[in-house]
């Protein structure tokens, strides 16, 4: 089947010049991927950095919106509901599924505020709060998404004896609507693997943390950045 793609192109000449009068046109082709670099010059713009460099013990600068392929929209004080996947759909080995836990909880009352979790076989889904640091800036959401899938990514290859990508460049998120309700949101992700077959009850599902059940106890409300009052469990280990 064809593929569609959408990207800026500077047309050639027949002598493989480009017109002074040539101008840059945004269309869409239908081409076999090998065929689209035929008579054609791409011309794209590199993204620019998802982070700027700072102080390693202060938030780095956030950024209410940056781009890599997809668009990233972060609000200050608006939890985010945030999915990764694995390196071409690469299935996580049980063994390191308590890995991917540990990093995504890292830095709970540090950084964010963790509301839910859920390790898939093959992608990840959270609802997250990002916090503030002690100067009162609000941590970026390419801080702490790049954090968590480095170090997670870190150890899964040492544990694993391997080497190789293990997430996908790209994580999807959104910032919840002020009408979705963050337990609500928490509660149908950890549904995923009932619909999805793996287990026939929420709670038979080893790899999921709910901020009022497994966290209970971990971050008060009135918590301000860096501070845990206990661990949760999967730091324990």
């Amino acid at each position: 089947m064809p593929r569609v793609f959408g990207r800026y192109w500077r047309p050639r000449s027949k002598e493989g010049t480009v017109p002074q009068t040539a101008g840059l046109c945004h269309i869409i082709i239908m081409a076999e991927p090998d065929k689209l670099n035929e008579g054609f010059e791409r011309d794209v713009a590199q993204p620019p950095p998802a982070v700027t460099s700072g102080s390693l013990s202060n938030a780095k600068p956030a950024q209410t919106h940056y781009r890599r392929n997809l668009p990233h929209i972060q609000q200050e004080e608006k939890p985010v509901f945030v999915t990764f996947t694995t390196y071409k759909r690469w299935e996580l080995p049980v063994s390191v599924r308590d890995l991917v836990m540990k990093h995504c909880l890292h830095d709970h009352g540090n950084k964010l505020v963790v509301h839910g979790i859920v390790v898939m076989p093959d992608h990840v889904h959270l609802v997250i709060s990002p916090l503030r640091d002690e100067q009162g800036d609000i941590f970026g959401l390419a801080e702490i998404m790049n954090g968590i899938k480095g170090a997670s990514a870190h150890s899964i290859n040492r544990f694993l004896d391997r080497k190789g990508r293990v997430w996908q460049d790209e994580s999807f998120d959104h910032v919840l609507r002020s009408d979705e309700k963050i337990n609500s949101k928490v509660i149908y992700l950890c549904e995923n693997p009932v619909r999805k077959g793996l287990v026939s009850s929420v709670d038979e599902y080893p790899w999921l943390w709910r901020e009022w059940v497994e966290g209970e106890g971990t971050v008060p409300q009135t918590a301000g950045p860096c501070y845990i009052k206990t661990k949760p469990k999967y730091l324990k280990r």
